[in-house]
């Protein structure tokens, strides 16, 4: 065995000792054939509070290099052969699922709970937060530098532009981008009375949950 080759075992060693080291962690359950670079994190403890919460990644992830995943005592849950690139921050405060083949670019937020702020007499960290999660379907691509907000719906194979903020649900198949994110087409001539029926029947399984994402499992 050459140098190169007893680099690479040692490296795949290694990673799967890291990940069974996570899953030891109450909250977690990684894939052994799941990617996570050395330098991301999985917090269940956040800003020095014990929040819990759930992290499920289900087999032929990427979790790329300096990615957060935070669930804020939520549940995020990561569907088979997802990419999440650098630098990403997942949190899952009001629950969080990604669908299958989704890709989710360099430096995007994705956040699925909100500040208070009706009232003037109190600070805005005081009035707590909404939570109404947020489900991205199978298939998604999402460019780099996007911010998805609460209460959004992103349905199957929909495209994110690059540095799109999305505040309100994108249909299936759609192709959005912009602040705030718009419907600029269809991909593939998907016929428009068809968007919303199949918007329903895309998303991840638990979606439809009363409650949301919050009650996936």
């Amino acid at each position: 065995m050459n140098d190169k080759a007893k680099r690479a075992l040692l490296a795949r060693i290694q990673h799967r000792i890291r990940v069974s080291r996570l899953n030891v962690r109450s909250g977690i359950e990684i894939d052994r054939s799941t990617y996570i670079a050395r330098s991301a994190m999985i917090q269940i403890d956040t800003d020095g509070c014990v929040l819990g919460g759930r992290v499920l990644v289900s087999g032929g992830v990427t979790i790329s290099d300096g990615v957060i995943i935070a669930p804020y005592g939520g549940i995020i849950e990561i569907g088979a052969n997802a990419y999440v690139g650098p630098y990403c921050v997942l949190y899952g405060h009001g629950g969080l699922a990604i669908g299958r083949n989704t890709m989710i670019g360099a430096h995007t937020i994705i956040l699925p709970a909100n500040h208070g702020l009706t009232r003037v007499d109190r600070p805005m960290n005081s009035q707590g937060l909404t939570k109404k999660g947020i489900a991205i379907g199978e298939d998604v691509w999402i460019g780099a530098g996007c911010k998805i907000l609460d209460g959004v719906h992103i349905g199957n194979g929909t495209v994110i532009g690059a540095g799109a903020v999305v505040t309100r649900d994108i249909d299936a198949y759609s192709i959005a981008f912009g602040v705030p994110a718009k419907v600029a087409g269809r991909r593939h001539g998907f016929p428009m009375a068809n968007v919303s029926e199949q918007t329903a029947d895309t998303l991840p399984p638990g979606m439809l949950l009363e409650g949301g994402p919050s009650q996936l499992l």
